[in-house]
């Protein structure tokens, strides 16, 4: 489908590509992934021909019809499902075609072809692709014009997706999307029956939808047949077996140097010296795998609490006074809370969040907060609000009452800020870099309560992890609205389902939602489905703060030994595996044939034994991990 060969592209005199090359066979599902500006959607655009490389070539199979997200969401008078069902050329013009055509001979070809293109079920299929994105039955009878920026980007995408092309390419599509229309693109992907390539951050979409991951690394692509857990597993092996590989180098380079540094001088040995140089000359260094340094999201304790630190009762908040967005609001937060609130796009969950930051007043109802509660509240809008012309290391210095230099550049240094980027203006650092900038303000206050309102839409898979086990040592409360379900699923114990004017505690965990919202996309009934179970589960007692501490240390202590097994095992697999490599590698040295058929035979027989016990390791670390994961959810 796409060849691409030896390309090197080069901006400002960066260069971000040097001769890398991908093939991309057909039918084929690809994860594009790499750090943040290494160049992910620059590849797009030269797949896309919207810019040019400097060398090399981009080949796409003839005839076949490429898929991007339009850089203008329709914004006319047509309804939504007018703007989806003319995305598909073809269809519209020989829908056109059709009703002007005389030739009797033509008429048939266009019927024909209609045929052949399923052109009789395009507004269901228009009209179920809308419904997955957030769109009911109503909305897609609504003007373009009438929907915001961000619904009309959803619309785009739709009319995408409904073209089927032959190859797709989709740049960090779930970053305008809502949890929902996350889980629906997912599965829509995954049973997706063309060519796709996909730039994205989202560990579950690369790991359920992919089959392939290409690694722009080093100014390469590095091709990983299989998902983004395999590729990351593949990865630390290599990473790991390059260290050792350069460890040993490094020990061959400095005895052969100390030998030459010795005898250099002296005649008998020069000629043995002599023969060092050249071995030193030949000892071509191990390439470089190491990774960048990422970012630690590192939270300080805050003072402890009494539980709850919010309680509200028969609260009501809307933007005007005679309207409520949520209504009857019954609930409460403790100092060990970590909540995610689930539901669509303009259901409210925005709405709560700025009740509990203070941004909005409750219009009716009672809303008691502790007298020394500090809030930290992470939204979107915030990135943009930050003085454009301030370094990060000015924005840090006046919180911390300008304290001195190494402290505040210490500070910076935690949330991954090199010196020579605190000094750079805010309007000069990535989205990634000011998202790690408010959360080291914000995290400066040592705030009680964590409200975070999509942090991770500018941070790359690595920076989402660390987020996510910087939340989890976190000793406060988390409140989370995220479309990212393997945060969510990683980071909060309890689900808050915010519908129908309304927010309810949902007594499923992220499978069974995920299951219904797809229920939902196929039935058009889900909400209902998904209020059953918020409505008719009896709530379940609370613990006080000190309680539920005991509760989680004690739960910690019974699981201690098992996460210890597991460990041990993974090292095992790791050692065994790294001694396999060692030995594939010594066999496939020429050298080794020098060595006489029983060295290759105790090299095959060697690696033959490891292999058996890297499969006896990986199922005895399997068994101990599903014991585990019973434990946890115990």
């Amino acid at each position: 489908m796409l060849q691409i060969k030896d390309i090197t592209y080069r901006i400002a005199g960066r260069i971000l590509l040097e001769n890398a090359s991908l093939h991309v066979p057909v039918g084929h599902k690809f994860g594009l992934i790499g750090r943040n500006g290494t160049g992910k959607s620059t590849l797009l655009k030269l797949i896309i021909g919207e810019i040019q490389q400097d060398d090399g070539t981009i080949e796409l199979r003839n005839g076949a019809r490429l898929g991007v997200l339009p850089q203008e969401a329709p914004s006319g008078p047509e309804s939504l499902l007018e703007a989806v069902l003319s995305a598909d050329i073809e269809r519209t013009r020989l829908m056109a075609e059709a009703e002007t055509a005389t030739d009797a001979h033509r008429i048939s070809e266009i019927h024909v072809r209609l045929a052949d293109i399923d052109a009789h079920t395009a507004e269901s299929r228009a009209a179920k692709i809308l419904s997955g994105l957030g769109f009911d039955h109503e909305a897609q009878q609504r003007s373009c014009s009438s929907f915001s920026g961000g619904w009309r980007t959803r619309v785009a995408l739709a009319g995408t997706l409904f073209s089927e092309p032959d190859l797709l390419l989709l740049d960090e599509p779930s970053n305008y999307l809502d949890l929902e229309a996350t889980l629906w693109l997912e599965s829509f992907l995954r049973n997706y029956q063309r060519t796709l390539i996909i730039v994205s951050h989202d560990r579950d979409l690369l790991n359920n939808v992919v089959t392939t991951i290409a690694h722009l690394d080093n100014l390469k692509l590095v091709k990983y047949t299989g998902n983004y857990d395999f590729f990351e597993k593949t990865r630390r092996q290599q990473l790991e077996l390059l260290s050792g590989m350069q460890r040993k180098q490094d020990a061959q380079r400095k005895h052969l140097q100390s030998f030459v540094d010795r005898f250099r001088a002296k005649a008998s040995k020069a000629r043995q010296a002599q023969s060092r140089v050249k071995m030193l000359e030949k000892l071509k260094p191990v390439a470089a795998m190491m990774e960048e340094h990422t970012a630690n999201f590192r939270f300080p304790e805050p003072d402890e609490l009494s539980s709850p630190i919010i309680s509200m009762e028969g609260c009501s908040v809307g933007y005007q006074q005679d309207v409520s967005i949520l209504r009857d609001l019954s609930l409460r937060i403790d100092m060990d809370d970590r909540i995610a609130l689930l539901g669509s796009n303009g259901n409210g969950k925005s709405t709560f969040a700025k009740l509990l930051a203070n941004r909005l007043q409750p219009q009716s109802g009672h809303l008691q907060k502790s007298n020394k509660l500090k809030i930290g509240f992470f939204g979107q809008h915030q990135l943009d609000e930050m003085s454009a012309e301030q370094t990060a290391y000015q924005h840090l210095a006046a919180k911390m009452d300008n304290g001195k230099e190494s402290q505040v550049r210490a500070r910076l240094g935690q949330f991954g800020f090199s010196r020579d980027k605190t000094d750079v203006a805010v309007q000069k650092l990535s989205g990634g870099e000011k998202a790690r900038l408010n959360f080291c303000l914000l995290a400066q206050d040592k705030p009680h309560l964590l409200i975070l309102d999509e942090p991770t839409n500018h941070l790359d898979v690595d920076s989402r992890e660390a987020l996510i086990q910087g939340l989890n040592d976190y000793e406060g409360a988390v409140l989370l609205i995220s479309h990212d379900p393997h945060l969510v699923s990683l980071v909060a114990d309890r689900l808050w389902l915010v519908s129908d004017g309304g927010v309810h505690p949902f007594e499923g965990d992220m499978t069974d939602y995920k299951k219904l919202v797809l229920e939902a996309a196929r039935s058009g009934n889900g909400t209902r489905k998904l209020n059953a179970l918020t409505d008719n589960e009896p709530a379940k007692p609370r613990l006080s703060g000190k309680e539920a501490r005991k509760a989680r240390a004690a739960a910690r202590a019974a699981l201690a030994p098992k996460r210890a097994e597991v460990k041990k095992l993974e090292k095992s697999m790791q050692d065994i595996a790294a001694k396999q490599a060692r030995l594939e590698t010594e066999l496939a040295d020429p050298a080794t044939y020098d060595k006489g058929p029983e060295h290759q035979a105790k090299l095959s027989d060697a690696i033959g034994r490891l292999k058996s016990q890297l499969a006896n390791a990986e199922e005895d670390w399997m068994e101990a991990h599903e014991e585990l994961e019973q434990l946890e959810q115990a």
